[in-house]
């Protein structure tokens, strides 16, 4: 059976769980029908804008851009503050709603999942009928509205949700591509940032149907691994397979909403050390050892790409998961202002599964793994006893 997956995507969810929240307790407007942001503060004209009615779209607002270019816009603009534990818990229940149809539902932020749809498709004339089942109960229900997209991968289903917004169920199955998606700018594809498409640009590559055209191995030359991926994305090619929460269970990770975007790599790098420290403490603390990393990046625009990659040998060492996680971030960043970053670690073993290799390679890895082991234990001593902030690994900043 051909796999069918929805993208459920929560339209302007800050905004909109704000605005409920703010007519459950008998507000006489409502925030998503006036000129309205979340985030920033007004008398600072500090922050960015993290979501914004269709009003301050008007004005040409844009999330992810400074508070005070947003009041230029508009100078009556109503600005609330963000609200996170509001927030997760409206995602709670969306998620709880989504659990009542199937538990097969990858969470990709607070406001957004993957739902695999195939096995529940019985239940329905069709996944259209089925999207919009899902659709208005979560508006009747819950009072907010989401976008639903259809198709029979993550990528494809992720494009349709994209597409025109409120209240919405679009398809993108692969025979619509030509129609729907390739005569869209570059710019609308997943993963195109800006740099890649100022790269596109100047290779008269301006429509993602131009680009599913080109020649791979060209775009390789001029965007390096990231410019096959973009031409795979371009003719649709992308992973069919939702991974449940019990699926992500089995690893540990962590991940951390920058109070400022990070600009530069150099920036990037002082968290993911930071977050690889973090997750290997937890490895060493579980006793596993990780055999596979991956790196999560939410840009300023809330838009998120991950990419993951086997290690040579299960590790639980620090210095292991940043070289990792740099390589990573190297190869997955467009270049764009940065929100959020994350460090996730799957492929668990336990510490002392014998590895297959030879014996010299083994003797080699051992001597290296009780290195690493007596130094992370000793640091994970001194940060017990006198905080996080007491060492400062500066070395592993480089990668070394």
């Amino acid at each position: 059976m051909c796999p069918t997956i929805f993208h459920i995507d929560v339209n302007s969810a800050y905004l909109s769980w704000t605005a409920i929240e703010y007519l459950k307790k008998g507000a006489d407007e409502d925030l998503r029908d006036i000129p309205c942001i979340i985030g920033g503060d007004r008398e600072s004209r500090h922050g960015v804008v993290l979501a914004k009615s269709i009003p301050a779209k008007r004005f040409g607002i844009r999330t992810g851009e400074p508070v005070v270019n947003a009041l230029k816009k508009c100078p009556d603009l109503r600005m609330e503050r963000p609200d996170h534990k509001l927030y997760a818990r409206y995602s709670r229940q969306m998620m709880n709603l989504l659990k009542d149809y199937t538990p097969d539902i990858e969470q990709l932020s607070i406001d957004e999942c993957f739902l695999d749809f195939t096995g529940i498709a019985y239940r329905f004339s069709d996944p259209i009928e089925g999207a919009f089942d899902i659709k208005n109960r979560i508006r009747d229900e819950l009072g907010f509205t989401v976008n639903i997209g259809i198709s029979t991968n993550k990528l494809l289903a992720k494009m349709a949700s994209d597409f025109e917004k409120p209240d919405r169920v679009h398809t993108l199955f692969p025979k619509e591509m030509p129609e729907k998606m390739w005569p869209l700018p570059v710019s609308e594809l997943y993963m195109a940032g800006r740099s890649s498409v100022e790269v596109l640009r100047k290779l008269e590559i301006r429509t993602i149907g131009e680009l599913a055209k080109a020649d791979p191995n060209f775009l390789s030359l001029h965007l390096k691994s990231h410019g096959r991926t973009l031409w795979e994305f371009a003719n649709g090619i992308g992973d069919d397979i939702v991974r449940s929460e019990a699926e992500e269970a089995k690893g540990i990770g962590n991940s951390i909403t920058l109070s400022r975007d990070a600009e530069t790599a150099e920036e990037a790098r002082k968290v993911l050390l930071s977050l690889s420290e973090s997750v290997g403490r937890r490895l060493r603390k579980a006793q596993k050892k990780a055999g596979m990393v991956s790196v999560e990046i939410r840009y300023a625009n809330f838009r998120n790409v991950s990419h993951q990659a086997i290690l040579d040998t299960p590790s639980q060492a620090d210095s292991v998961i940043y070289k990792a996680a740099c390589r990573l971030f190297g190869e997955l960043w467009s270049g764009e202002p940065i929100r959020l970053l994350g460090i996730r670690t799957a492929k668990l073993h336990e510490e002392d599964v014998p590895l297959q290799m030879n014996l010299f390679d083994y003797m080699e890895e051992k001597k290296k793994d009780e290195k690493h082991q007596k130094l992370d234990q000793a640091l994970d001593e001194i940060k017990k006893k006198f905080g996080d902030d007491a060492v400062f690994r500066g070395t592993l900043m480089d990668g070394k």
